[in-house]
């Protein structure tokens, strides 16, 4: 297969070359802005005739600050220090050998996602800098907007010397060709869904290749006792309201019942005037005569819409208590000034990401200075997280001699 070719190459070309590779891509993109325009105005024009939900639209769209940020991205990535070659852990045994560990690629990755055609740039860009091929699958609802970006990858391929095949994008909207890609392990060492929970549940369970994913984002932000009020009100808005249909966006909001009657009605009023409805428990009903009575599913769904989950808790420890029931384990954050009990909340939830007076929002690579993400892994295995550059390699044991034998 042409991609585990390219993948050898890849591997061994030098960083120098990788990144003009990169550079090369960024000035194609920038220059063909008004041809990705056109490709994604007729992805949603396609979507909203298929009646797309509006968070999937949202996803979809291909605005000029999301270029902006795809070019931003592949800036980041360059000034990235590439991991591959890097030998760490290095030792000297009794036998007198050296036993260290080498970062290495992991070869030929394959990517499935839904909607966004960002993702195309941000995997290609990451897959490529830690010295991988990859095969890029996206939604249909995206395939103009793809192919548009494809040809960009292509022309910045070709300008740096690495093989075409280095980056593939499927440009078929049939389904067999996922169920392809993730049931040969003998062409793709790894699979990256990135999409709904229906998707991810499905390449889960039918691949025969290892996959590196998250189901769903239900995540939560704590006021705690000791939180500053005006930081709390501030993070507990922008985590729901500064984007719906993203998985780090809070999903559900524990408030701490010595703070909830100076902060509910506070934040209610805030949530409203951005259309958002609340569902809440009994005791946050009390304090929010408009909000609908929470059920139980409410605590484990993953809206991606202006809905939002609210309960009041007695303390620190219901609340880790309720968030390790409930959370998808991707990202959960804690508002309070006092340092021990922030200390406890990230020693004990059991997420991806957890944070302290941060909003969930920022729990992406880029935010993270990984340059873009491949996706984030709420897995415990290899890669853990927004999956950056070391995410995309592995490590081998490398051995230094001197002619030891074993006796």
């Amino acid at each position: 297969m042409a991609a585990r070719a390219a993948s050898r190459i890849v591997a061994a070309a030098p960083t120098a070359v990788r990144n003009r590779a990169l550079l090369a891509v960024h000035d194609a993109l920038d220059g063909a802005r008004a041809s990705l325009a056109e490709a994604n105005r007729q992805d949603l024009e396609q979507g909203r005739a298929n009646a797309l939900e509006a968070p999937l639209l949202d996803r979809l769209e291909l605005t000029p600050s999301r270029i902006d940020s795809m070019l931003e991205g592949l800036r980041q990535v360059v000034a990235l220090p590439d991991p591959v070659g890097s030998i760490s852990e290095m030792r000297s045994m009794p036998s007198g050998i050296q036993v260290g560990r080498m970062r290495v690629p992991l070869g030929v990755i394959g990517i499935i996602y839904e909607s966004r055609p960002n993702v195309t740039v941000e995997a290609a860009s990451l897959c490529l800098k830690a010295g991988n091929a990859t095969i890029l699958r996206g939604g249909s609802e995206a395939l103009a907007s793809n192919c548009a970006i494809a040809e960009c990858l292509r022309q910045g391929l070709q300008a740096s010397g690495l093989p075409a095949a280095a980056v593939q994008v499927v440009a078929t909207a049939d389904r067999a060709a996922v169920g392809q890609l993730i049931t040969m392990p003998e062409y793709v060492d790894v699979i990256v869904p990135r999409g709904g929970k229906g998707l991810i549940e499905r390449i889960s369970r039918d691949a025969r290749v290892p996959v590196i994913k998250h189901l769903d984002g239900v995540c939560h932000v704590y006021i705690d006792d000791y939180a500053d009020d005006e930081m709390a009100v501030s993070i507990a808005f922008n985590a729901k309201t500064q984007r719906y249909g993203t998985c780090n966006t809070m999903e559900t909001l524990l408030v701490a019942a010595s703070k909830a009657q100076a902060l509910l009605p506070r934040l209610a009023q805030a949530y409203a005037e951005a259309g958002v409805e609340l569902r809440a428990c009994p005791r946050a009903l009390a304090l929010l005569p408009a909000a609908t009575a929470a059920t139980e599913q409410d605590w484990s769904e993953e809206y991606l819409a202006p809905i939002l989950a609210v309960r009041v808790v007695d303390g620190l420890e219901q609340a880790i208590e309720h968030i390790n029931t409930y959370s998808s384990q991707h990202t959960d954050s804690i508002v309070t000034q006092e340092h021990a009990r922030a200390m406890r909340f990230l020693r004990e939830v059991d997420s991806s990401s957890v944070m302290v007076n941060a909003s969930t929002r920022l729990a992406d690579g880029f935010e993270y200075g990984l340059g873009a993400e491949i996706g984030i892994s709420t897995d415990k295995l290899h890669a853990r997280g927004p999956v950056g550059l070391e995410g995309l390699t592995t490590q081998k044991f490398v051995v230094l001699g001197e002619g030891q034998l074993r006796t």
